[in-house]
């Protein structure tokens, strides 16, 4: 593999598990179109191999630019592939999106995430490329949804950062049509808050996240837990969770802290021990944490407070609710 190109597929193209299910009909496959793009230099291509080729931050340095467009397949959760599309930034690259590969580019889109550096120096230009993106978008794809991530959040002092996204969030606004569905999200390679966008970018492409949380519900009835939450098995990002006593919890952005944790060590575990992670329990005087492989797609973890259930119990439950959920997930796509 060379530098500056990451394998996306790496770890992620699996053959979908339980391909035939309610009788004979073969489950079939969701593709969805997701364009990646802002100004060269904005930190797309590191993202997305954090998230998505197991880059650890530090490594992201020796990514080279995007020229053009670079194109991968993403499987996620069994069926539902993302077709990633992610643009090369430099001012002619886009002149040639936007006159010569407008229909190519915009048509047929699910999502688009479009990242601005929050430092950039040239914000009025940024807008400006922006603008024509989204009238571009809006023509051929006019359903599609639109995540902003305003990155390299981590060069922002701390006690300036909500002011400075909430600006860069108002003026991203309003320049674009107030019937475009807009989502924006500060972000950095160096912290929770790639995890936290990305999740939630990709529960909005997940179908009926509904039927599995309810489920997932039910389970965590049965473990008698505090909180269950089911992580996609090689991104980590958050796919659903369910808590007992919604809002106890202080602490927001947990999920997405846990996902950054437990995928750091997963890979030190590979990088450094050449072990392979398959779980792990943390336990204290307040509560136990659970966190195992569960279906072929998926991890989950089971936290409890009640320090008389045994650990052995909640393992016993997280081992036989494997069949359930391994049959559940491809549903979610019908």
């Amino acid at each position: 593999e060379k530098e500056g190109s990451p394998s996306l597929g790496r770890g992620l193209v699996r053959e979908p598990c339980c391909a035939k299910e309610r009788g004979s009909g073969v489950l079939s496959t969701m593709k969805k179109k997701v364009l990646l793009m802002g100004k060269s230099g904005s930190g797309k291509t590191s993202m997305r191999s954090i998230i998505f080729a197991d880059y650890l931050a530090r490594e992201t340095t020796r990514l080279s630019p995007t020229i053009d467009v670079e194109y991968s397949s993403v499987q996620f959760l069994g069926n539902l592939h993302l077709h990633l599309w992610d643009c090369g930034g430099q001012d002619d690259f886009y002149k040639n999106y936007l006159e010569n590969m407008r229909d190519k580019i915009f048509r047929s889109v699910e999502l688009l995430v479009y990242v601005f550096d929050v430092e950039s120096p040239t914000v009025d230009h940024d807008l400006h490329q922006f603008r024509a993106i989204a009238q571009a978008l809006d023509q051929h794809s006019p359903d599609a949804t639109v995540f902003v991530l305003i990155h390299k959040m981590d060069l922002v002092a701390p006690e300036s950062r909500e002011a400075a996204f909430a600006e860069r969030e108002r003026s991203i606004l309003d320049c674009c049509s107030a019937t475009m569905n807009i989502t924006c999200f500060p972000s950095s390679i160096w912290d929770e808050t790639l995890y936290r966008a990305w999740s939630q970018i990709v529960y909005s492409l997940v179908p009926n996240t509904k039927l599995l949380e309810d489920h997932l519900g039910e389970f965590c009835k049965m473990c008698a837990a505090d909180e269950t939450v089911l992580f996609e098995s090689t991104t980590f990002l958050v796919i659903a969770h369910c808590e007992e006593n919604k809002g106890a919890h202080g602490d927001v952005h947990r999920f997405e802290k846990i996902s950054n944790i437990i995928k750091q060590f997963k890979l030190s575990c590979r990088k450094c021990a050449q072990a392979q992670f398959e779980g792990m329990t943390v336990r204290n005087s307040k509560f136990t944490a659970f966190f195992n492989l569960f279906t072929t797609n998926t991890c989950v973890m089971v936290i409890t407070s009640r320090p008389e259930i045994e650990p052995a119990a909640i393992q016993l439950n997280i081992e036989a609710a494997k069949p359930h959920f391994e049959r559940l997930i491809p549903q979610t796509a019908l």
